[in-house]
């Protein structure tokens, strides 16, 4: 490697750790975790005052910068690579009810941000400012796929007549990012202080980390060492596993072409990092292995991972992209806002099995910023991991990925709006929202949910 390349970019891991453990340790000291405000956005907010596009005074170097914009991706990736190694996979019997409500909860979800959006733009944005139709695709690609979906998808948005469609998505991306965590936060500590929480005495994160399982003040720090290395390399190896698919969907693709090679070009590969965790932990629980992962261990690895994303995002902002265009962004922003808002309150109570909130929460996360926000909301609101609401949210993921946040749906809509015309997409999606909505609170009524 090069060594002016290896410089820099341990300057930019060095910098961006000390920013989250300054963060940290500032946050703890003030208590913004009883505001609802994650440390993680505190640290982002530090450098975002010290970055380039901060305005304030550009003390980090724009190489610095450069590396840490091409992070988010890569945490995310390790995140997914998460998700199912950590507990035991469950009976398909015990797991129908709840992974059904949260498909239909984020079906709800994405169907309707196109929903209001096209609403906003049929009725408002395009009379008042002519903005372009294709902009009604802007909150679910910006809120639902986040920074990665929305620079792969600019430049369909600009062949269609969006200007500065890149730039548009990635400014509604960000708006995105500090709206999940900022906003889910406070929507925490509302559901702390009214008992929608499954454990509410536990559900303030201290200074104190819970110990992991299996360790005890005499556990010998080679013990320790050995436990995180082993659970690391899985991680690896799950995460490797998806570029390794992603590299063969990329090839068939090459081959086929037409629309299934626009599918591939737009997708991201932490969803394909989420099928390697299924494989490794399949693979394990076969050869009887499944003690080699631990819970808690894996659960930090996405933690942090999910912290150091919200981090280097926030503090990758730059506030010029908010300046421009502000009035169209501001109300797409605040609809698909409202719009998350009222349907994880409003319909995640009646039809998500118990615990609705921790369930809830993380679906709101993933549906506004990225799946990184929903870990930290949820890790907000369970800290000490009691609810079984992570394993339904990744196969969830499994399923629906292909389809929304960057896939098939995503590339389709645009096309959709330019061929059949905005009036008609909306109707559809007016339909399906209609349709998910209906399915969901059926399925809360069979499985007897009932919100306190």
């Amino acid at each position: 490697m090069n060594p002016q390349l290896l410089g820099d970019l341990t300057l930019a891991l060095a910098l961006l750790v000390g920013l989250l453990a300054v963060g940290t340790a500032l946050g703890r000291s003030l208590g913004v975790h009883q505001w609802g405000i994650p440390e993680a956005l505190l640290a982002g907010t530090l450098g975002l005052l010290i970055a380039p596009g901060g305005g304030l005074v550009a003390l980090i170097p724009p190489r610095v910068i450069a590396i840490w914009d091409q992070l988010p991706l890569i945490l995310l990736t390790l995140v997914f690579g998460t998700l199912l190694l950590g507990k035991p996979l469950p009976r398909l019997n015990g797991l129908l009810r709840p992974l059904g409500a949260q498909m239909l909860l984020a079906l709800t979800l994405a169907f309707g941000q196109y929903l209001v959006a096209s609403l906003a733009v049929l009725l408002v944005l395009g009379p008042l400012l002519h903005v372009s139709p294709v902009m009604a695709c802007l909150i679910e690609v910006a809120y639902e796929g986040g920074h990665g979906s929305a620079a792969a998808m600019g430049p369909t948005y600009e062949r269609l007549g969006v200007e500065g469609g890149q730039a548009l998505g990635l400014a509604m991306a960000t708006v995105g990012l500090l709206a999940s965590t900022l906003v889910g936060g406070l929507v925490v500590v509302i559901a702390r202080a009214r008992g929608w929480l499954m454990a509410p005495a536990a559900a303030t994160r201290g200074s104190a980390q819970p110990a992991i399982a299996g360790e005890t003040a005499d556990t010998a720090p080679g013990e320790r060492l050995s436990r995180w290395l082993i659970n690391l390399a899985l991680v690896g190896i799950a995460v490797a596993i998806g570029y390794g698919l992603m590299a063969l969907l990329q090839l068939l693709a090459a081959r086929t072409g037409g629309g299934f090679a626009v599918v591939i070009d737009a997708l991201p590969v932490f969803p394909l990092a989420l099928i390697g965790s299924l494989l490794v932990r399949l693979v394990l629980e076969r050869l009887g292995a499944g003690e080699l992962t631990c819970t808690k261990v894996q659960s930090r690895i996405g933690t942090v991972s999910a912290d150091l994303l919200i981090v280097a995002a926030t503090a990758c902002l730059d506030l010029s992209l908010l300046a421009q265009d502000w009035l169209p962004l501001t109300v797409l922003a605040l609809i698909g806002l409202a719009w998350n808002l009222a349907v994880v309150l409003m319909l995640a109570r009646h039809s998500l099995p118990a615990p609705w909130f921790e369930r809830g929460i993380l679906e709101f996360g993933q549906a506004t910023g990225v799946a990184a926000s929903g870990l930290l909301l949820l890790n907000m609101a369970d800290p000490d991991d009691q609810s079984d609401a992570l394993t339904p949210f990744s196969i969830k993921q499994l399923l629906l990925q292909p389809l929304l946040a960057g896939g098939v749906i995503t590339v389709v809509a645009p096309l959709a709006i330019a061929g059949w015309g905005l009036p008609v997409w909306t109707g559809v999606c007016l339909g399906l929202t209609v349709l998910w909505i209906v399915l969901a609170l059926l399925l809360g009524r069979l499985g007897g949910q009932a919100a306190p």
